[in-house]
């Protein structure tokens, strides 16, 4: 398996004004409180947002990495509805070392949340001290979350993540570019929240469904 190298080095994680286009036409909502692009398509195009850890209207969001690019999503979903979540929760009940690995998943992503917020000037959000996202650090309810900490963070820091990038390899991989047709360029960016979007990795809130796009072998029949 490559080497993931979705993400993004420090000085082009600076979110600029073509890359909040991109992620409103690929979310079909207004992006909002985006402060930095942690991972990239190899062509440049934001594959995971990190979001403002108090929104605009003060309201806090604990879903720091929120995976935007609409055929990794819908591989992650494919996954989802195949049962591997349920799967990974089994495992970690069974398995300590997972468990633990997990565990440390859990406090990184509250450590990025917490430099993230820092550079962006927004500081500490008590409402969500000790609350990270996608079910950790105990339980797997999106994988969405983890993949897309998996790519912001790099190999190594979410082993379950990490696992859900290798699986959907057959859709999507780090090393090649799958913007083209991903989602709609045509005409002015989305002005008004058009997806029913709701933060991954809150179970209470359904978000949009994914986009499905086809693997290789269904494609060729």
């Amino acid at each position: 398996m490559e080497e993931n190298t979705a993400t993004a080095p420090e000085e082009s994680r600076q979110p600029s004004a073509r890359d909040l286009e991109v992620l409103s036409r690929q979310l079909g909502r207004p992006v909002r409180d985006v402060v930095e692009i942690p991972a990239r398509c190899v062509c440049g195009n934001p594959l995971v947002a990190a979001t403002a850890p108090r929104l605009s209207n003060g309201t806090p969001f604990p879903t720091t990495f929120y995976l935007t690019h609409p055929v990794i999503t819908s591989a992650v979903s494919r996954l989802e509805a195949a049962g591997l979540m349920n799967e990974m929760n089994d495992r970690l009940t069974a398995d300590e070392a997972l468990a633990a690995s997990y565990r440390g998943a859990h406090e990184a992503y509250l450590a990025a949340r917490a430099e993230i917020g820092a550079r962006s000037g927004i500081g500490g959000v008590p409402e969500i001290d000790g609350i990270s996202a996608g079910g950790m650090p105990t339980r797997v309810k999106c994988l969405h979350v983890l993949v897309g900490q998996s790519l912001a963070a790099g190999r190594g820091v979410n082993p379950l993540g990490d696992e859900a990038v290798d699986a959907i390899a057959e859709w999507w991989t780090a090393d090649r570019c799958y913007c083209d047709g991903a989602w709609d360029t045509d005409g002015e960016a989305p002005s008004r929240d058009l997806s029913r979007h709701g933060p991954q990795g809150l179970p209470e809130i359904v978000g949009r469904p994914a986009p499905v796009r086809k693997s290789k072998q269904e494609a060729g029949e």
